[in-house]
């Protein structure tokens, strides 16, 4: 079951660096409203992973719930201690809810460019925020779930 926890977190982790690189661009400039290249770039990029890449899009739905069976499945299985389990569980659950609710939402309306710039800016900035607290929270899970082993 770990190894299913690892390649979970692991495929998380290289989709959010993906997302991370387009994201960065609203670090780079501290102007009230973002260029507009900077969000064509960003507004294009979430088109694609949300929008267009249908039905792939929803693999990483899918691995988020898997990944999160296979914790609760080390949690029922007392195989590791039990602060790996639950730690990774409260982690990667605190993390998946607000993707799915905010995150995601967010990244649509951002992919389709309808907003005025400074709206496009906020949710831009938004979701590279949410992005980047995720990154750090499936970092540690993946961490936990390696020293298990």
């Amino acid at each position: 079951m770990n190894a299913f926890a690892v390649a979970g977190a692991g495929f998380l982790l290289a989709v959010l660096w993906f997302d991370l690189m387009f994201d960065v661009q609203t670090r780079r400039s501290a102007a009230n409203v973002l260029p507009t290249e900077v969000l064509a770039s960003i507004s294009a990029y979430y088109r694609r992973v949300t929008t267009d890449a249908y039905p792939m899009n929803r693999v990483v739905a899918l691995v988020m719930l898997l990944t999160l069976a296979v914790i609760i499945g080390e949690i029922i299985s007392a195989k590791y201690a039990w602060w790996i389990g639950w730690g990774s569980l409260l982690l990667a659950g605190s993390g998946f809810v607000p993707t799915m609710m905010r995150t995601v939402p967010n990244a649509r309306r951002l992919g389709m460019a309808t907003d005025a710039p400074d709206e496009q800016t906020r949710l831009a900035r938004a979701v590279c925020r949410d992005h980047m607290f995720s990154f750090a929270r499936m970092s540690i899970v993946l961490c936990l779930q390696l020293i298990a082993e």
